[in-house]
């Protein structure tokens, strides 16, 4: 219930509204490779991640698994476009360790958006940081070595580095495995 918490903070939720958002909430467990969501279907359901780490990932124009986001603890996981706009899913999320997530469906977070007042505010002081990190994830490609970049990932999430393949934290990073495999040497020997 912790990670519950340190979700749903908006200063305008009252205990009530936050007793009813939690109870909607449903522990579960998903298995190391096992699929929150796969490509072209609808999410009906989005994921706050107690413990573990799970990414998201696309296809490119060759077929390649290009990592586009890792999820972490009390990092919520979801496909905004898929879940609010009801269209079918580009991305596929997947775990990448063992994971213990509280899951909410679509149709009791509809419910509460429409009850609780606070959860709007809630959304879009959420939605407007998602936005401002994808900005500034989009701009450090362009403005960042791959060194830096990397730097940023082992203070960002840390647990990545531990339980990813390092196959997925290069393709996130934009960079091959080998040039990952050369900058960890690089900061071993620094």
């Amino acid at each position: 219930m912790d990670t519950l918490k340190n979700i749903y903070q908006h200063p305008a939720f009252s205990e009530d509204d936050l007793k009813l958002i939690f109870e909607k909430h449903e522990k579960k467990k998903k298995k190391k490779g096992e699929f929150f969501l796969k490509e072209n279907v609808i999410s009906n359901e989005y994921f706050v991640l107690e413990s573990g780490v799970a990414r998201s990932f696309v296809f490119d124009v060759d077929n390649d698994d290009i990592t586009i986001n890792f999820f972490t603890q009390s990092d919520i996981i979801i496909e905004s476009s898929s879940i609010f706009q009801r269209i079918p899913s580009l991305e596929n999320i997947q775990a990448e360790t063992d994971c213990v997530v509280w899951k909410i469906d679509y149709d009791d977070f509809q419910e509460l958006f429409l009850t609780i007042p606070a959860l709007a505010e809630w959304g879009r002081a959420w939605m407007s940081y998602q936005l401002f990190y994808l900005k500034q994830k989009s701009v450090e490609v362009i403005t960042k070595s791959a060194t830096e970049r990397y730097l940023h990932l082992t203070q960002e999430k840390p647990e990545v580095l531990k339980f990813a393949p390092l196959k997925n934290i290069a393709s996130y990073l934009g960079i091959t495995d080998t040039s990952l495999s050369r900058i960890r040497k690089e900061i071993v020997k620094g």
